[in-house]
C-alpha cells in the first residue's frame, strides 16, 4: 500500500460510523481483492420479468442542424433505435438505453433507477441483483445504460464519462412525464455512484419533488486519487481490464464516427490516467485528466446533498479512495448516512449466507434504507 493510501486509511479509521460494525465478511473473504473478485464472478440467479426497452434522449445535439428534435412520442415506439441512431449522426444527439420493469400500478410505486460502473451495463450482476430485490419489494425498476454502454455506441457521437450526471436527470424527467411517476430513488455503483451523487449535489435545494433518495455503493467520489490508486502494482490487473474495455469501445467509436475520433497512439496508452488525459478529456471538453477529475468528482458537491443519502464504502476497497475532506463533508451533512466497513472490497460486501438470506449485505441494506426513507 502506498504512503498516501496508508494515510487515507488511517484517517478514515478514526471516522468510521458505528454501523460499520454490522458488516461481517463471508468466511475466507476478509481480503478486499477476494471480496471484489468473488463478488464480480460469483454466479447468481435473478427473478425479473422481461424488461421494456426505452431509448431516451439525453442531449438534443446541435440546434442549428435543420433536424427536428427527437423528443415527441413514446420512447418505446417501434423504430426508435434506428431513428435515434440517425439523429446521433445527423445532429449529434445522444440517447441512452434503459431496461424498465413496471409494476401494474407503476404511478403509485417507488421507481428505483440503477446506474452501473465503469465498463459495466444494465446487465452487470450488481444491477440485476438490486433490480430483483427492488422488484420483489414492489418497486418499479429502471436499469440505465450510460452513453455507449450496453451495445449503444451508435446512439451517441460522444464518449461516456463521470461528469454526465445530467443524463440521469434527463431519464428521470422523461419517464416521470411518460409514465406519471412521482417517486424516484437512485442507486449507483462505483462510477455510477459518483454520477448519482454528483447529480444530487448539483441539484441541492432545487431537487425535484420526485427525487426522494440516493445511494452510492463504493462510489468514486474522488476521481484523481482513485485513478492513481488503480495504477498501484497491486491493482494493475483491474487497470488492465478497464483499459482493455475502454480501448475496444473507443475503436468502435472511431469506426462509427471517423470524423470525430482518431485511434492514433491508442496502443501506447498504458494507464487509466493516460486514457482520461489523451482520450476522455480531449474529446469531452476538459483541459486534461486533472481538470476532468476535478470537475467530475461528486466530492465537490458533497455538502450540498439535500435528499436522504446512503453511501457505502469499504476501507479495503482495492482502488477507490475517499479523501479526508470528502469524508468530513459527508459526516457533517445531516442528510447523509456514511457507512464505512473494514472489509467488503469493491462493490461486493459478501456476508455469510443463512437460511433465507443470500449474503448480499449491501443490496439488503440499501433497499431497507430506501424503503424506510420513502415510505408515506
Amino acid at each position: 500500500m502506498s504512503d498516501e493510501s496508508s494515510l487515507l486509511t488511517a484517517a478514515a479509521t478514526n471516522l468510521v460510523p458505528r454501523r460499520a460494525e454490522e458488516f461481517l465478511p463471508r468466511r475466507f473473504l476478509r481480503n478486499g481483492h477476494l471480496q471484489t473478485l468473488v463478488g464480480n464472478f460469483l454466479p447468481r440467479h435473478y427473478v425479473l420479468p422481461e424488461p421494456e426497452a426505452h431509448i431516451i434522449e439525453v442531449d438534443p445535439g446541435r440546434a442549428d442542424s435543420g433536424e427536428d428534435a427527437f423528443w415527441p412520442g413514446d420512447s418505446r415506439a417501434p423504430g426508435r433505435f434506428a431513428e435515434a441512431e440517425a439523429a446521433a449522426h445527423a445532429r449529434g444527439a445522444s440517447y441512452v438505453l434503459c431496461h424498465c420493469h413496471w409494476q401494474a400500478n407503476a404511478g403509485q410505486c417507488l421507481t428505483v433507477l440503477l446506474v452501473h460502473g465503469l465498463e459495466g451495463s444494465s446487465r452487470s450482476q450488481y444491477v440485476l441483483g438490486n433490480s430483483a430485490r427492488a422488484w420483489a419489494a414492489g418497486c418499479n425498476v429502471v436499469r440505465m445504460n450510460m452513453r455507449n454502454c450496453g451495445g449503444t455506441e451508435n446512439l451517441s457521437p460522444t464518449l461516456y464519462h463521470s461528469g454526465l450526471s445530467a443524463d440521469v436527470a434527463a431519464v428521470m424527467r422523461r419517464l416521470a412525464a411518460e409514465k406519471g411517476l412521482s417517486a424516484f430513488a437512485l442507486i449507483g455503483y462505483s462510477m455510477g455512484g459518483n454520477l448519482v451523487l454528483k447529480l444530487a449535489g448539483e441539484l441541492g435545494e432545487y431537487t425535484p419533488d420526485y427525487l426522494k433518495a440516493v445511494v452510492g455503493v463504493s462510489p468514486a467520489m474522488d476521481l484523481a486519487v482513485s485513478a492513481d490508486a488503480l495504477h498501484s502494482i497491486y491493482n494493475r490487473v483491474y487497470e488492465w481490464k478497464f483499459l482493455a474495455g475502454l480501448r475496444r469501445r473507443f475503436r468502435v467509436k472511431a469506426e462509427l464516427f471517423p470524423a470525430i475520433y482518431s485511434t492514433e497512439g491508442l496502443e501506447w496508452i498504458a494507464t487509466l490516467r493516460q486514457f482520461d488525459d489523451q482520450i476522455t478529456a480531449r474529446y469531452s471538453g476538459f483541459r486534461g485528466a486533472d481538470d476532468y477529475y476535478h470537475r467530475a468528482s461528486s466530492s465537490r458537491v458533497a455538502a450540498q446533498l439535500a435528499v436522504p443519502t446512503l453511501i457505502l464504502h469499504a476501507l479495503d476497497d482495492p482502488f477507490i479512495r475517499m479523501l479526508p475532506s470528502t469524508r468530513e463533508a459527508l459526516l457533517a451533512n445531516r442528510r447523509v448516512e456514511l457507512i464505512e466497513t473494514a472489509h467488503g472490497g469493491h462493490c461486493a460486501f459478501l456476508a455469510p449466507r443463512t437460511a433465507g438470506y443470500d449474503g448480499y449485505w449491501a443490496e439488503k441494506l440499501l433497499l431497507d434504507f430506501l424503503l424506510s426513507v420513502t415510505k408515506p
